[in-house]
């Protein structure tokens, strides 16, 4: 498939901005290029499809704000910078987006934001909303708050994390570059461009460089962007990595602009789903009556009416086994209800469930988060 269908088709679309595109060289937004880009967020939402930003930039506009001119910063520092440039990356996304009709809302992410099971689905569902009232959600790093030991890093990686968490199509890398090639085509004038990637094997990976040092903010470069691909691709989300110093790279790259694909492996769903399925330990087991397995087999959510019983401690957010009455597991998933408020609702309407808990998650297990085991019962 070409880069113009699948961008095409993609249903979602994370788009990472590093600092080194969008922060000037005198430490102020490059909001001609913003503006640019803005318009490239425009078209992709006209035609119906989900676009967030991740974006750098909010320790480069903080340095300028703090008169912190030496390169290397302590961490109190960056935190510094990151607390009072937070404030002008937003202002400069919304005063990018706001002619085109469309508002930005900012959310800050650690890494256990996308780790640790209970705050990622709050974390989607929050990113989920936004995206289902119009909104482009603008993502970064809460460097404000974080330490060396528990942050990512860089936003490669973090764009990865967020288009695994939401289930993207794609998740397109702006650089300084317009794509992998078999060497730094800066230094080497042999170097060949590798249009697209089915693996990302060893010797591919060796391709890469370091961090791009030239720019003087920034901490990504090929070799965090080959990560960040390797992440989606095993959340079965296609990576394009292409320049970004162009007006309207995404267009540019529909119209047959160089960049590097990496495949996705598999399906974003199958992907999830699998990873439900088979590498989270559960936390208890959810038991069903019949009419509720079938149902799951259909591709239905388990509803707080066909759950007959309670095995377990488990919290919100939990990995936990559905089972029948026979002790027979037909699937496992991510509860939206702790133990103690699951066995409260079991056997209850929808919409008696919140005259109970004073609120409602909607299903006990949601199907998006559902992967079911074996066939329901005849």
């Amino acid at each position: 498939m070409d880069p113009v269908t699948e961008l095409a088709l993609a249903r979602r679309i994370v788009v990472k901005v590093g600092s080194a595109l969008l922060v000037g060289a005198d430490g102020a937004p490059d909001r001609a290029w913003l503006n640019a880009l803005a318009v490239d967020i425009a078209r992709l939402r006209a035609r119906g499809q989900q676009t967030l930003v991740v974006s750098s930039g909010a320790v480069a506009l903080g340095r300028r704000r703090l008169g912190l001119t030496r390169r290397a910063l302590t961490l109190p520092e960056k935190q510094a910078a990151a607390a009072a440039g937070q404030s002008a990356l937003m202002r400069a996304w919304e005063e990018a987006l706001e002619p085109h009709g469309l508002s930005a809302a900012q959310i800050l992410l650690t890494r256990d934001d996308t780790e640790v099971r209970r705050r990622w689905l709050n974390a989607r569902a929050t990113v989920e909303t936004l995206l289902e009232l119009g909104i482009v959600p603008v993502i970064n790093e809460n460097d404000t708050v974080v330490t060396e030991e528990i942050r990512y890093g860089d936003n490669d990686r973090l764009a990865a994390r967020v288009a695994q968490m939401i289930g993207a199509d794609a998740l397109v890398l702006l650089s300084d570059i317009d794509g992998l090639y078999t060497s730094d085509p800066r230094r080497d004038p042999a170097a060949v461009h590798i249009p697209r990637l089915s693996q990302l094997t060893p010797e591919v990976e060796a391709m890469a460089g370091g961090a791009n040092a030239g720019a003087g903010v920034g901490t990504g470069g090929m070799a965090t962007k080959l990560a960040a691909a390797r992440i989606a691709q095993s959340a079965g989300c296609a990576t394009f990595i292409t320049l970004g110093s162009r007006p309207a790279p995404l267009e540019a790259v529909e119209d047959g602009a160089r960049a590097t694909i990496i495949e996705p492996a598999v399906t974003p769903g199958a992907a999830y789903k699998a990873w439900i399925a088979g590498s989270l330990a559960p936390a208890g087991s959810i038991l069903v009556d019949a009419g509720a397995a079938q149902a799951l087999q259909a591709g239905k959510s388990l509803l707080a009416a066909g759950v007959r019983g309670i095995e377990g401690r488990f919290g919100k957010g939990d990995a936990v086994c559905v089972r029948l009455g026979d002790g027979t597991e037909i699937a496992r998933g991510l509860t939206r209800y702790d133990a103690i408020e699951a066995e409260r609702i079991c056997g209850l309407r929808s919409d008696a469930i919140e005259g109970v808990l004073g609120y409602t998650s909607g299903p006990v297990i949601h199907a998006d988060d559902l992967a079911v085991l074996v066939p329901a019962p005849a």
